[in-house]
């Protein structure tokens, strides 16, 4: 017969004693360690919920004008407020701490980018971040458009690209994947614009953009001398 191993035996009752010596050793410390978890717990919740969420209600209140504004096209009212409620401008600068004075910081580089401020609509649209299914790869692609404005088409394409795949959805989708492939178009780089054609007419192939993509295949592949 095999030997069998012998399972060390644990001391249940001496270590019982020496967790209890180890607590009596340390109690100053534990107690100090004890009381900053409390104090930073109760901070959070003071800092949240007395703090933040009259904040941002305060904010949204704020942001429902301007939105109505930006909505309006007027957008200098959007951006500086009317006298009354604070534009985009000072959303960010007095509740830039909540979901609202973020969500400013996308309509605040719309309103560059239909201005024709493009460098500032940059710079306001990368300080906002969202991940919502919509609105996140609008800001990416606001971004495209700008670049592409500024006639920085690499780096615009690179942020078409970026926000289509961001959420990926029927309808943004196919949206910054055609301004892609046009921009290539501009480039004379009819391959790379027929390759993403192709990705509209089979994976989104309901969408608006996939149910007239045919056509621009068509015209690539002839500009480019693609058979």
């Amino acid at each position: 017969m095999s030997e069998q191993k012998e399972e060390p035996i644990v001391d249940v009752q001496e270590t019982i004693s020496k967790a209890e010596r180890y607590i009596e050793e340390n109690k100053k410390s534990l107690s100090i360690i004890a009381g900053a978890v409390i104090i930073l717990v109760g901070g959070y919740f003071a800092w949240t919920k007395l703090y933040l969420a009259p904040l941002e209600e305060e904010a949204q209140g704020q942001m429902f004008v301007a939105e109505r504004y930006f909505e309006k096209d007027s957008l200098d009212k959007a951006i500086n407020g009317d006298g009354q409620f604070f534009g985009f401008k000072d959303i960010i600068e007095n509740y830039g701490l909540t979901s609202s004075g973020n969500l400013a910081h996308m309509y605040l580089g719309l309103c560059y980018l239909h201005k024709g401020q493009f460098e500032d609509a940059v710079k306001e649209l990368k300080e906002y971040d969202g991940e919502d299914m919509m609105l996140g790869p609008i800001s990416i692609g606001a971004i495209g458009d700008a670049y592409s404005e500024l006639g920085k088409t690499d780096d615009a394409i690179d942020q078409y690209m970026k926000a289509s795949s961001e959420n990926k959805n029927n309808f943004t989708t196919p949206i910054y994947l055609m301004k892609a492939a046009t921009l290539y178009e501009t480039q004379g780089k009819y391959k790379d614009a027929v390759k993403i054609y192709e990705q509209l007419k089979t994976d989104f192939s309901e969408s608006r953009e996939g149910r007239e993509v045919e056509k621009y295949i068509s015209l690539a592949k002839e500009k480019g001398g693609i058979e």
